[in-house]
């Protein structure tokens, strides 16, 4: 059985790592969806910054922007919404037969506004009404301005898509800023649903650490950490505050494992797929993941509920000296800063097809 079916099984969401006008075009999102049981997609700046630059399927639309004068910051959210809104739309059988627990696809606030809370939040409002679609997530990263802006968009029923988390603290404030906006929806007299996932980037971990320890921990630390932070999420989830929550309508916001195609040449492909299979989850795969899973038949087995061998692992890494939370807060701010450093890009090649 292929691992992609085996995931399904076990009851993991299988989303695509990758949007393109392309894959929609040609029937090949469609195609995942039906064949490989794809049901959801993330977007960033840096595959947008891919997609326009590869290929002359934006230009057109970016002409007219020009023409009408928008900068290329709205030309920009305008076709990727045009995108995305097509491909929720695809999705929308899947969110409606999920009671909207399922189907979404992502949109990213500007990377610029990763330490800026207020406008984070008046953008992800924006950019929500302006998609149109209840399975639109808006992505805003785990930053700690971003966690204060995560907040207020969940009390305010915006559904968030929480990007750029590494280590399992990050990931449990992520969960705390979740609770805390879905406990001000209950005491408002608000509708305690707000749909949400909280991205867990994995293969960056093994990058950072490649050289810097023994070689039996090479391409481990990536595993460990998303094993704990999954064994965290059940306890924190089970707990007498959520009870009362979930009593009231809420759900408990969903663990995303992105970040899932592997770096090293070395490595197998699925190495954070069949690594990471865990019930009630999801795993944003990039599409070259997306197919090496759909062939692959090795066996996924699914995350230990306990933390105990996460743990037993992670000790071994602080014995070689490597400090997770530390190593998780560098990670961090240098995923915002790469993604800064797409967006620039985007923008530019925006304002030149623009010119052009």
């Amino acid at each position: 059985m292929t691992v992609t079916r085996q995931l399904r099984q076990i009851g993991q969401s299988i989303w695509l790592d990758n949007i393109t006008r392309a894959l929609l075009e040609s029937g090949t999102l469609a195609r995942y969806i039906d064949e490989l049981g794809v049901t959801g997609l993330t977007s960033n700046p840096t595959i947008y910054d891919r997609a326009i630059g590869g290929s002359g399927d934006y230009d057109a639309q970016i002409a007219a922007g020009a023409a009408a004068g928008e900068p290329a910051e709205e030309i920009f959210f305008g076709l990727a919404l045009d995108d995305l809104t097509r491909a929720a739309d695809l999705f929308r059988p899947i969110h409606d037969a999920t009671g909207g627990i399922d189907g979404f696809v992502s949109l990213e606030v500007s990377p610029e506004l990763a330490y800026d809370a207020a406008t984070t939040l008046a953008e992800a409002k924006r950019l929500w009404a302006k998609g149109g679609r209840a399975n639109l997530l808006i992505k805003i990263p785990g930053t700690p301005e971003g966690l204060v802006a995560i907040e207020d968009a969940i009390f305010a029923g915006i559904p968030i898509n929480v990007t750029l988390l590494f280590s399992p603290a990050q990931y449990l404030a992520c969960a705390a800023a979740y609770t805390r906006g879905i406990e001000r929806r209950v005491a408002a007299g608000l509708p305690a649903y707000v749909p949400s996932v909280a991205s867990l980037f994995i293969s960056r971990w093994d990058g950072a650490v490649k050289g810097k320890v023994p070689a039996d921990l090479e391409l481990a630390l990536g595993l460990a950490v998303g094993q704990r932070a999954y064994a965290d999420a059940l306890a924190f989830f089970a707990g007498d505050r959520w009870a009362a929550l979930i009593a009231a309508g809420a759900r408990p916001q969903r663990l995303l494992f992105a970040s899932t195609g592997t770096k090293d040449p070395t490595a197998s492909p699925t190495l954070y797929v069949t690594g990471l299979a865990a019930p009630d989850t999801v795993n944003t795969i990039p599409e070259e993941t997306l197919l090496a899973a759909g062939r692959d038949t090795s066996l996924a087995r699914p995350i230990a509920t306990s933390p105990a061998a996460a743990d037993a692992m992670l000790a071994r890494f602080a014995g070689a000296g490597i400090d997770v939370d530390a190593l998780g807060l560098e990670l961090q701010q240098k995923g915002a800063a790469s993604f800064v450093s797409s967006w620039t890009s985007l923008l530019a090649r925006v304002g030149e097809k623009s010119g052009a």
